[in-house]
């Protein structure tokens, strides 16, 4: 057997076996957001029923249904170890701790033959609201981004796939940005996340040196030092490099030349070019060019950020305006809009390839489905196959292939 890697729908590595079964596994919010802030805007019903799987079909892309994992905290991130034999949710709404308002991360063992799931254990995600989750390429820890905790976290993974407590628990600190985005398209009223510190995403670099991550309040990005022996983080020299005040970093994804990191912004609906130093874990701001068409105005909230397989294409996610937007990666890294593709759904919250980067798969968050392209591979354009498949609230989906 050969398996697919992903980090709560980006793909690390794919290694398809082409001739047997293709699963997918589907995060979503399976009850509602409470007791949060006043300026949450994204409050999803919780129509989820925990984590559902499906067969895909590997000529069509389409989904069938295969089972759900019954589970009522909301497990909206989802990722796959290298192996296909573990996998991990962020479950947002749950509420555990001393002070009941932290979050929880899951472990569960997948079934060679069937491919489902089985509970192994539960352990504190170190805040509130844990909304992403990545593996070390050590295989060793899982990071954890706590959204409304404003914090992220080291988890053990132990040697029988089960997690064990943090290694290490960061805060973020420091001045939060304007409610008014520096790009932020005329007439937009977005306002999403400058209330207070929001850590929205976590990933190593692909050395496993350096560990990032961004915090939308703060409009900053952020550069650990990784100690893979311990667990534990230090802040790198410099510690974080700024975005444009309001345009609130929520997503990044890597190259797979690893010299260029593409972020992009929820309020300021912009796609950010970095280079990326390997050796030092430094960034350079090198472009700033918008996620939507030409002459859009109003409210409009980014979501994920994909690089294609072959590095030829990026590939950036667009709420209310409910398109992508694709663009043409050039020989020194900048981007060029191609193409924007309605996704046939309201709230795209994100999208996946599946692990032969033929089919690219849409979580529309508020329709309440999953909606299939085919994406050419010439153009990187997408089509739409016409296939929906319903599922209350998706919030990520990864792939494993069997």
């Amino acid at each position: 057997m050969t398996f697919a890697t992903m980090i709560c729908g980006q793909a690390l590595q794919a290694q398809p076996n082409e001739n047997g079964p293709l699963m997918a596994y589907v995060g979503t919010f399976s009850s509602p957001l409470g007791d949060v802030l006043p300026t949450q805007v994204d409050l999803p019903p919780g129509n989820g029923r925990g984590i559902h799987l499906f067969e895909v079909d590997r000529e069509t892309g389409a989904m069938t249904p295969a089972g759900v994992h019954e589970m009522g905290t909301s497990p909206s991130c989802l990722v796959l170890n290298s192996d296909g034999t573990r996998l991990y949710s962020s479950n947002e709404t749950d509420r555990v701790g001393e002070n009941g308002k932290e979050g929880s991360v899951s472990a569960f063992s997948v079934d060679a033959s069937s491919g489902q799931l089985t509970l192994l254990n539960t352990v504190s995600s170190g805040g509130d609201g844990p909304t992403y989750v990545s593996i070390h390429p050590g295989k060793k820890f899982l990071f954890v981004a706590n959204y409304f905790g404003g914090s992220i976290a080291v988890l053990p993974i132990l040697p029988d796939g089960r997690l064990g407590t943090a290694t290490d628990i960061k805060n973020d600190d420091g001045e939060i940005g304007p409610t008014r985005a520096t790009h932020a398209p005329p007439g937009s009223f977005a306002f999403s996340g400058h209330d207070r510190t929001h850590a929205h995403m976590i990933q190593s670099d692909p050395s496993g040196r350096f560990v990032l991550h961004v915090d939308l309040g703060l409009d900053k990005l952020f550069v650990w030092k990784f100690d893979e022996r311990t667990g534990k983080l230090t802040a790198n020299d410099p510690p974080a490099f700024s975005l444009p005040p309001g345009d609130g970093p929520r997503h990044f994804h890597f190259h797979p030349n690893g010299r260029w990191l593409y972020s992009i912004q929820e309020e300021g609906s912009t796609v950010v070019l970095f280079d990326y130093d390997e050796a030092t874990g430094h960034l350079t701001e090198r472009q700033t060019i918008s996620s939507l068409p030409s002459g859009f105005a109003g409210s409009n909230f980014c979501s994920e950020i994909l690089v294609s397989k072959d590095g030829k294409y990026v590939y950036a996610g667009n709420r209310l305006h409910d398109s992508i937007g694709i663009f043409s990666v050039g020989e020194d890294g900048t981007l060029t809009q191609v193409g924007n593709e309605w996704t046939r759904g309201n709230y795209p919250r994100s999208f996946n390839f599946d692990p032969t980067s033929q089919f690219l798969y849409s979580c529309n968050q508020r329709a309440d489905n999953i909606t299939v392209f085919r994406v050419n591979q010439s153009t990187g354009l997408l089509d739409f196959t016409g296939h929906y498949t319903p599922v209350g609230n998706p919030s990520s989906i990864v792939f494993l292939n069997r």
